[in-house]
């Protein structure tokens, strides 16, 4: 009889976390649908295609000036810049062959080029329109982001994969700090690398080089337990800057890691989840709340151009969405 009570208590917790995301965004509504309670193709398609005319997702995209950009520019430390847009449009699920997404990104492609930077990585002074937008620049997270985007919406990134590629580091990672000597990959800047890698291979792109460089770049992440240094096995709370907490789950994330980023990187890449993952789940497990929602931890500085959580401390549908995602994948495997 207790055991029969305890799973209509759990039973009954899940159903009011369900209702709780559902009655949400199309963006999140959408997402569970498809991830979390298996909704028939054709009813997730038709949450889907609200995205871009409700919500969050109308409102980005009312955003965009007609230079193509927003704010004015490919890329600011705001948050509000084209590039951080079109992260939150991908994060958002916004169907890349819909109308408002081609008119969208097209206009970016035709007409928002990285200011100084040249073809070749020189730098040609603030005035200078260099690069298209979709060609990137010379950082490794700043062009894992661009392409991860770019290649979730069609376009063509093939200057950004080949500068990837040569930039990859014999410890199997990334960091942006390598043009100014670093040997050591990044956690920062690997997973921002991993996420456009997969996103090429996802839409459809075949090259056995960023295939063995994406398998490479996740062994380096799991080599590490998704969350510990592998030369001392210590926890890493934070980043060498101390700009990241890697064991606060944040949301948008941008260029920054966390455990639970991770985690859903080896969920959309189709890892089977071994022993390496055990601490990194419980981990995600331990910070579900009474009510069964996780909370928002960290809220990156800047100026989000459209709020989508209530703050810090208070639950988030995104981390819990999130997170409910990789507990079943790791519960599948």
């Amino acid at each position: 009889m207790a055991t029969n009570q305890a799973k209509q208590r759990v039973s009954t917790s899940r159903s009011s976390v369900m209702r709780w995301l559902l009655d949400s965004d199309p963006s999140i509504r959408w997402q569970v649908m498809r991830d979390l309670i298996g909704a028939p193709a054709d009813e997730v398609a038709a949450a889907r295609a609200r995205v871009a005319t409700e919500g969050w997702g109308a409102r980005l995209l009312a955003l965009q000036g007609a230079d193509g950009s927003w704010a004015g520019t490919a890329f600011n430390q705001g948050w509000d810049s084209t590039m951080h847009v079109l992260s939150l449009l991908r994060e958002l699920g916004l169907d890349p062959a819909s109308d408002a997404a081609q008119r969208a990104v097209g206009l970016v492609r035709d007409r928002v080029r990285w200011k100084g930077w040249d073809w070749d990585g020189t730098w040609r002074g603030p005035e200078f329109d260099g690069n298209p937008f979709f060609a990137g620049e010379v950082e490794p997270c700043i062009n894992g982001q661009v392409g991860a985007s770019g290649a979730y919406f069609g376009q063509d990134c093939q200057r950004i994969l080949d500068r990837l590629l040569v930039e990859w580091l014999p410890d199997g990672g990334w960091n942006c700090e390598a043009a100014n000597g670093s040997t050591r990959s990044s956690f920062n800047t690997t997973i921002c690398v991993l996420e456009a890698l997969l996103e090429y291979e996802l839409a459809g792109g075949i090259n056995d080089a960023v295939t063995e460089a994406r398998l490479r770049g996740q062994e380096y992440l799991l080599e590490r337990r998704l969350l510990r240094r592998k030369s001392t096995g210590e926890v890493l709370e934070r980043d060498r800057e101390g700009s990241t907490a890697f064991t606060r789950f944040a949301f948008p994330t941008w260029w920054h890691y966390d455990v639970l980023r991770g985690l859903e990187y080896l969920r959309r890449a189709g890892v089977t989840p071994d022993e390496r993952v055990v601490e990194a789940i419980d981990l995600v497990t331990s910070k579900r709340d009474g009510d069964g929602r996780w909370p928002l931890e960290t809220h990156y500085p800047g100026e989000m151009p459209v709020e989508m959580d209530e703050g810090e401390g208070r639950p988030s549908r995104w981390i819990t969405l999130r997170a409910l995602r990789v507990l079943n994948w790791y519960s599948a495997g």
